[in-house]
């Protein structure tokens, strides 16, 4: 929560971060992408980007840009520090229970921590889509260079 404060992250929506997961997308052809913050009690969506394929219901659900530690898959990529794939979220017990799947229909994710220069995993850069997807390790290695891509743009921020 300190480094995320230092930096400046976290506590609201960020154009460049919209604009690099409208980037993430685009690379990675999924409807719904994002730069995710871990805090104490909650995830935030500093950036954000959902495809015209998202329905509405879904939309509406990202608008407050917050949600529960307990929702989606993020806060494992953090504690495990590691790239999570799930192509079908539904074939693993651990995962399929999660609110995500029944509320907002999320079939499969992508996402790689975003580990700051000091050590701190501050969240993640993520994808997911409505569908199974087959991710595999060419979408393993696309996610985990973005998110190192995004620890760089941070890390100059941070000297300006």
């Amino acid at each position: 929560m300190r480094r995320l404060h230092e930096l400046g992250l976290g506590d609201d929506a960020d154009p460049r971060l919209d604009e690099f997961a409208r980037r993430v997308g685009d690379v990675t052809r999924a409807p719904l992408a994002m730069v995710n913050f871990i805090q104490a009690e909650r995830q935030y969506l500093g950036g954000l980007y959902a495809g015209g394929t998202i329905p509405g219901p879904v939309r509406a659900g990202l608008a407050g840009r917050t949600f529960s530690r307990a929702h989606g898959y993020c806060p494992h990529v953090v504690v495990r520090r590691k790239a999570l794939v799930l192509d079908d979220v539904c074939d693993y017990p651990r995962f399929a229970g999660n609110p995500v799947v029944d509320e907002i229909g999320i079939r499969s994710y992508l996402g790689a921590p975003l580990i700051d220069r000091t050590g701190v995993a501050l969240g993640t850069v993520c994808v997911v889509d409505l569908e199974p997807r087959p991710w595999g390790r060419p979408g393993l290695e696309t996610i985990k260079a973005l998110a190192a891509e995004l620890v760089a743009q941070i890390h100059a921020r941070e000297g300006n």
